[in-house]
């Protein structure tokens, strides 16, 4: 066996790992309310025990990382996929970091789920080791990549804290305009994190039974002299096609559920051949999500956040507005440190200049400048409780977009980072 393959058995034994380590918790926490026995002592077994099952998970993610490292030759950063597995590892790091500080297993409950998360999210992408290109052939992926990863690490754990804490004193009883105003925006960013679950699902469920599409687009450009050049492009779909790509033919697609043939065309202003590929996953990512949130809410008869407020009585929310801020003061330096000196430096020896406005470097720039004003705002104008947990949740979508929508989205000099 190779250290590859071997690394890949080391990644799976990660992710079962991770999502007993959850369940874990959620027995922590959960089991405390309905144990016979000392909820103290009940609560310190089970801790101790999820932890400990964490940390496994945590060694078998290094033990994946270290093993492609050595079977491909080159630090397993380069791709999407060997990216986003790096950031669950970062956001156990952290995560194993802070629980380490302050010995609170509720957050085991909120940053496990993130964990699992985004190690599903990284395994839809190609899992192949592929070659670097020129510009990556250099010291500064490790220091740069690794750096802003860890960084992007804390602020997840903040943003688990502070969504927590918004959970913790938001009361789903309540009528008022304000309560219900709360109650919305707690329950939708609840929802966006199901939509995220149900993409990976919707994904999952047609590779798995084989779905395949193939769409042509014929370009015609016309250069400064004005002779016609023609190109052909093909996108390939994994779900069934909803919305085809603009002005492009059907090579080949599987019937679903009676439809052979895409419902509408995606707009003319997305004319590149993927952009209604991707048009079309997020529609279907809308679609799966929305039903899993339907059989949740159905399920429990009640909004999910007022599933989740009852479990939270005994949590202190000035502990949990405490971790959330702590885990971005950590994450903030070191966020400087890889995504802007770091980066800018390597920028300078890979283009040969430092700054270049690639979409990319602005939107590491722009999360730079909000983390930089939730410090500011929070030292210096006193936001502390409800005010700073809501910046701590909206900072990560910043962060979010600029790892998915800019790399898989926008193109730009960073887009080797895409599928």
């Amino acid at each position: 066996m190779s250290y590859v393959d071997f690394s890949s058995d080391a990644f799976i034994a990660a992710f079962f790992l991770y999502c007993f380590a959850f369940l874990f918790y959620v027995v922590t926490i959960a089991g405390k309310k309905w144990s016979n026995r000392d909820p103290i002592k009940h609560e310190q077994r089970w801790s101790r025990i999820s932890f400990v099952t964490s940390t496994l998970g945590l060694i078998a993610h290094l033990t994946f990382f270290f093993t492609r490292w050595i079977g491909s030759g080159q630090i397993p950063t380069s791709n999407m996929y060997e990216f986003i597995t790096f950031l669950g590892m970062a956001i156990m790091i952290a995560f194993t970091i802070v629980y380490a500080i302050y010995r609170k297993p509720l957050l085991g409950m909120f940053a496990l789920p993130l964990v699992v998360l985004v190690v599903a999210y990284a395994s839809v992408f190609p899992q192949e080791v592929q070659p670097l290109i020129p510009a990556l052939s250099s010291i500064w992926l490790k220091v740069h990549v690794t750096t802003a990863a860890l960084g992007e690490a804390f602020f997840a754990v903040g943003f688990a804290a502070g969504l927590m804490y918004l959970l913790r004193v938001v009361d789903f009883k309540q009528t008022s305009k304000e309560a219900k105003r709360d109650q919305f925006w707690v329950e939708f960013s609840l929802y966006t994190i199901v939509l995220v679950i149900g993409f990976i699902a919707i994904v999952f469920i047609f590779r798995g039974a084989g779905y395949q599409a193939t769409f042509t687009q014929e370009n015609v450009t016309i250069d400064s002299k004005g002779v016609d050049h023609s190109s052909t492009d093909t996108a390939e779909y994994t779900l069934p096609p909803i919305v085809k790509p603009y002005n492009s033919t059907a090579d080949h697609m599987d019937s679903f559920l009676g439809m052979d043939k895409p419902l509408f065309e995606a707009p003319s202003w997305m004319k590149g051949v993927n952009a209604g590929r991707k048009l079309n996953t997020v529609i279907w990512s809308v679609i799966a999500g929305s039903i899993l949130y339907g059989l949740i809410r159905l399920l429990f008869r009640k909004r999910i956040g007022a599933v989740i407020h009852p479990l939270m009585d005994d949590i202190d929310p000035d502990d949990l507005d405490e971790i959330s801020y702590r885990a971005i003061a950590i994450g903030f330096p070191v966020f400087t440190l890889g995504a802007l000196i770091f980066a800018m430096i390597w920028a300078n020896i890979a283009w040969g200049r430092f700054w270049g406005w690639d979409p990319k470097e602005v939107w590491a720039l722009i999360s730079w400048l909000y983390y930089s004003a939730y410090l500011h705002f929070r030292l210096s104008r006193g936001w502390q409780g409800k005010r700073s947990s809501w910046l701590a949740v909206i900072g990560f979508v910043v962060i979010l977009f600029t790892l998915v929508g800019v790399n898989l989205v926008i193109a730009g000099l960073h887009s080797y980072a895409g599928v």
